[in-house]
């Protein structure tokens, strides 16, 4: 029977049990899954030396515990929904059986193309059926799966392959985001003229783009999987063995390859998605995230499936082709949670309230925030105009070196507060550090947030660069892993995540984060987004620019910026007011929706040709855009 945790006192019962007795703690929760062998000792290592394992000596098959186990009591229970760009085409939904039977023939495919345990396989999709069968069938046979989001570069794709040395792509002729071809298939040739690696590519015909094939290298997937067998025997895999790698978006520098392995991460997944989201069987849970993130990885494929969910997945955008375009989907299919990110939920804020006002709704029982702290605006129009106020709200904080979320509500088990993501899940022991690396004791202090343990679902490494991860994550502050995020805590516990550290601005002295400043900014009425970076000043070492997004193009700009100022003043205080406020239509984002401060830094200092990796961005014309409006109207803080 799986741990379930259904009240607040259970909440602080097992809590404590995770942290006075871990392991017995993460037996109890890794017994509900099938074992093809149990574990000698669930936990070893640790911090110090950053060699942690969990579950050593055990034997397993993830692909097992996502479809086979399920076979027995759900195999007609719809294990995805499939919603295309394009509204007038048909859909498509596969029971737990029919993707059982899709992921074996996948399998045998793979090794059909010579793809074996351990060997590397780069998956290029857009939100299709095809992506989550290649992802579960590259775990079925113990291949290593690296999935790169279909709208990255050819440039950011062929380092991905280099870098994980991947010997099959999988991909499209190509797909809509919209109304936008996605050309895929031309992209891969590029990037393949120089990824020796690569001898296999497997072609999804998605929309029948004209492409080229390249004899001996390329295939259709249409061709080859229909002559393959429904059934195949999964790879037995030790606790330890790759699952995937996957690479961070490079906002803050270059790409990691995030390494994690089969065993800790099923039983982070499962456990975490079963709690967060207080899941009851037989609803429908839509997370809006690309399979290309983590969070697409935890909670659009092994979360939900480790426990039998039925998922939605969507190909399109949120505006195509009308802003209510989310709304229908969710009464189509009488969604019941609905887990997204602050981005989106601001871009819908700022488009009115029209776009719900045919929506019913009714279905959401759940609704959730990930990708970013989200401001105390955007979660109540969250809260009010999606979840009709009755729908709790469970702001996720976590990362793609976390494998699951770690700081949370658990859905109507412990209280919420708007902006605040939680108190820790069990097993994380969040603590709080000055710069000077003094541990921060006490309540409403932000600092530096550390993790004092480790738990199953963390990246083991970066691929090929054990070094770099040490020294990413564990040397500032030894024997703790450091997130790189400010956080600020509650006399009543409650975690609130201000920005990441290398986005703090310290103003004579006084650290300032940029998600407080910018969840104050974002308050005004006429304001959609904003983002606050830093600049050199004479007096007080660093002044705070804000860049906003407003509702209309139509503002007093003078008056705008005086009212942000005494808004800041009023909501954090004198030291936090920005020294200039710069009216822009977007900000430059990664296609996960952060914000590239580094990039707003640059052009302020007048750098327009030494930017660092933009590959990743997802609006690379605003660049340009702002950097024409500074040089007409330079800014002077001083």
């Amino acid at each position: 029977m799986a741990l379930r945790i259904t009240s607040l006192r259970e909440y602080d019962q097992q809590y404590q049990r995770s942290i006075e007795e871990p392991e017995a703690f993460w037996s109890e929760v890794a017994s509900d899954f099938h074992w093809q062998q149990k574990w000698d000792r669930v936990f070893s290592g640790g911090f110090e030396h950053v060699d942690f394992k969990w579950f050593e000596g055990a034997r397993l098959n993830i692909t097992e515990n996502c479809l086979d186990r399920h076979l027995k009591s759900h195999a007609s229970r719809t294990a995805l929904i499939w919603e295309p760009n394009d509204p007038k085409e048909n859909g498509r939904t596969l029971t737990y059986r029919q993707l059982y039977e899709e992921v074996c023939r996948c399998s045998n495919l793979l090794r059909l193309l010579g793809i074996g345990k351990g060997d590397t396989v780069c998956i290029y999709l857009p939100m299709i059926p095809e992506l989550v069968v290649s992802v579960l069938a590259c775990a079925r046979i113990g291949a290593v799966h690296s999935v790169v989001f279909g709208g990255f570069s050819a440039g950011s794709l062929a380092d991905r392959i280099r870098d994980s040395q991947a010997k099959l792509l999988i991909t499209a002729d190509g797909y809509y985001r919209g109304s936008k071809p996605v050309n895929l298939k031309s992209m891969a040739d590029e990037a393949l003229r120089n990824c020796p690696s690569v001898k296999h590519v497997l072609v999804v015909n998605r929309s029948q783009f004209p492409i080229s094939i390249v004899p001996g290298r390329d295939s259709y997937w249409d061709q080859l999987i229909a002559k393959c067998s429904p059934n195949c025997e999964p790879e037995s895999m030790e606790a330890e063995d790759p699952l995937f790698i996957l690479y961070t978006s490079g906002s803050t520098g270059k790409p990691k390859g995030l390494l994690h392995t089969t065993a800790g991460y099923m039983v982070y997944a499962g456990f975490t998605f079963l709690n967060v989201f207080q899941y009851r069987e037989n609803e429908i849970f839509w997370c809006t995230a690309d399979v290309g993130w983590i969070t697409g990885h935890t909670y659009v494929v092994y979360g939900p499936l480790l426990n039998a969910a039925t998922i939605l997945i969507y190909e399109g955008v949120p505006h195509h082709p009308s802003w209510s375009r989310w709304w229908d989907i969710i009464d189509k299919y009488r969604v019941n949670i609905f887990y997204t990110a602050p981005t989106a939920i601001r871009s819908f804020e700022a488009q009115g309230d029209q776009h719900l006002a045919h929506a019913n709704l009714s279905s959401l029982r759940l609704l959730g925030s990930v990708g970013e702290p989200i401001n105390e605006e955007a979660w109540h129009w969250f809260f009010q105009k999606v979840g009709k106020g009755n729908c709790p709200i469970v702001d996720t904080w976590w990362q793609t070196e976390t494998g699951g979320i770690a700081i949370s509500t658990l859905a109507g088990i412990t209280p919420q507060k708007p902006a605040h993501a939680g108190w820790p899940l069990p097993g994380i022991v969040p603590v709080l550090f000055d710069d000077n690396g003094r541990m921060i004791t006490q309540a409403g202090v932000e600092g530096n947030l550390c993790l004092a343990r480790s738990w199953p679902g963390q990246a083991r490494t970066i691929y090929g660069d054990h070094q770099r991860f040490i020294q990413t994550y564990f040397s500032r502050f030894p024997g703790y892993y450091f997130t790189g995020d400010g956080c600020r805590r509650t006399e009543q516990g409650f975690y609130r995540i201000t920005g990441r550290v290398d986005d703090v601005i310290k103003v004579s002295g006084h650290r300032l984060g940029t998600a407080e400043l910018e969840n104050a900014i974002n308050q005004h009425p006429e304001v959609v987004e904003s983002a606050v970076v830093n600049i050199p000043h004479a007096v007080t070492g660093e002044a705070i620019v804000a860049f906003v997004v407003t509702r209309s193009l139509e503002v007093d700009v003078q008056r705008l910026e005086q009212e942000v100022i005494d808004l800041v003043t009023r909501s954090i205080g004198p030291i936090a007011k920005p020294k200039q406020v710069i009216v822009v239509t977007g900000l430059p984002k990664t296609r996960s929706g952060k914000i590239m401060r580094r990039i707003l830094r640059k052009l302020l200092q007048g750098e327009t040709s030494n930017l660092g990796d933009s590959s990743t961005l997802l609006n690379p014309e605003i660049v340009t855009e702002i950097a024409e409006q500074l040089e007409q109207n330079p800014v002077r803080v001083n």
